[in-house]
């Protein structure tokens, strides 16, 4: 039980400072120029419904198990509610038992992160490399073979089926 314990800090500490903590700003950012980054907070306030509005723009967290993607299970793709970019394939999907749909891997370059110590810890923080929405924090909790679980924001996603 120890050395599991000291799995977890390792890779929630590596995790941690890898993080950057301004991800718009770096030099590869791929989507810099994205128009989803001009919009402003009243623009974003009329596009995503209220909820969605707190979650991804002003990092809320919505109600455990209050999200219809928990019980998702066609195959597909999950998208950024806010600007539609792809992030996380069907496959990656598994039941986490925290009422939030978790993830074991993102699709390359989806996410960005930065460290979030709001709640009296460190956590990563993830949110769309495109427009920069909140989705939710990155654990070192999940399934192999990855031992990661992307706890997201269900309103902070859509779902498109195969």
């Amino acid at each position: 039980m120890e050395t599991l314990d000291r799995r977890r800090f390792l890779l929630m500490s590596a995790l941690a400072c890898a993080a950057p903590a301004a991800p718009a700003l770096a030099a590869n950012d791929r989507y810099a120029a994205s128009p989803y980054r001009r919009l402003t907070d009243a623009d974003w306030k009329r596009r995503l419904s209220p909820d969605a509005y707190r979650v991804l723009r002003h990092e809320a967290t919505e109600r455990p198990g209050s999200s219809p993607l928990n019980h998702e299970k066609r195959r597909g793709t999950f998208h950024c509610a806010g600007c539609g970019l792809a992030m996380f394939k069907s496959d990656f999907k598994f039941e986490s038992g925290t009422g939030w749909p978790s993830f074991f891997r993102v699709l390359p370059g989806a996410i960005g992160t930065k460290v979030d110590n709001t709640l009296g810890m460190r956590r990563t923080e993830y949110h769309c490399a495109q427009c920069l929405g909140h989705h939710g924090h990155l654990f070192p909790d999940g399934p192999k073979p990855t031992g990661l679980r992307y706890c997201n924001n269900g309103l902070a996603l859509t779902f498109r089926p195969a």
